[in-house]
């Protein structure tokens, strides 16, 4: 029982993908690397970072990640690097700059667009005129006395 719940633990923890042929010799190094590759989404698996992904993609990642970094390219020409060549989806988290303005701004935009139409449409509503109860004709009292009577 001791050895399943010893097992169960070291199950539990947090699993890397990063493989030990892919780790650099330079701790500095390896350390930016890493925190590169947490902020790059694996192409595979969506919304888990390459730091974290067992696919074949994000192992290349990590790898062209590295040789960007030994080839002396800072933090930023690296991810650059990346996003030139697989697009901007390649990010975690997306920048808000130029046709992004768009998708960040489309949320907000819609609920307002929204609450004004429903606040035009209940406005509009309280201003129309009710209905008024007019009072029965004599012959539409006649009629009813009839009908009431049967």
């Amino acid at each position: 029982m001791k050895r399943l719940i010893l097992i169960m633990c070291f199950l539990a923890g947090p699993l890397w993908a990063v493989q030990p042929d892919e780790v650099l010799d330079d701790p500095v190094l390896e350390s930016r690397a890493r925190d590169l590759s947490q902020e790059l989404r694996c192409l595979v698996c969506r919304n888990e970072s390459i730091d974290e992904s067992n696919a074949e993609l994000a192992r290349d990642l990590r790898l062209l990640v590295r040789e960007r970094l030994v080839a002396g390219d800072s933090n930023d020409e690296a991810i650059d690097f990346i996003v030139d060549r697989y697009g901007e989806y390649v990010l975690l988290k997306p920048t808000t700059t130029g046709a992004n303005w768009l998708l960040w701004g489309a949320g907000p935009a819609m609920l307002l667009l929204a609450a004004g139409i429903g606040l035009i449409y209940l406005r509009g509503r309280a201003k129309a005129p009710r209905a008024q109860d007019d009072e029965l004709s004599s012959k539409e009292q006649e009629r009813l006395r009839q009908i009431l009577d049967e």
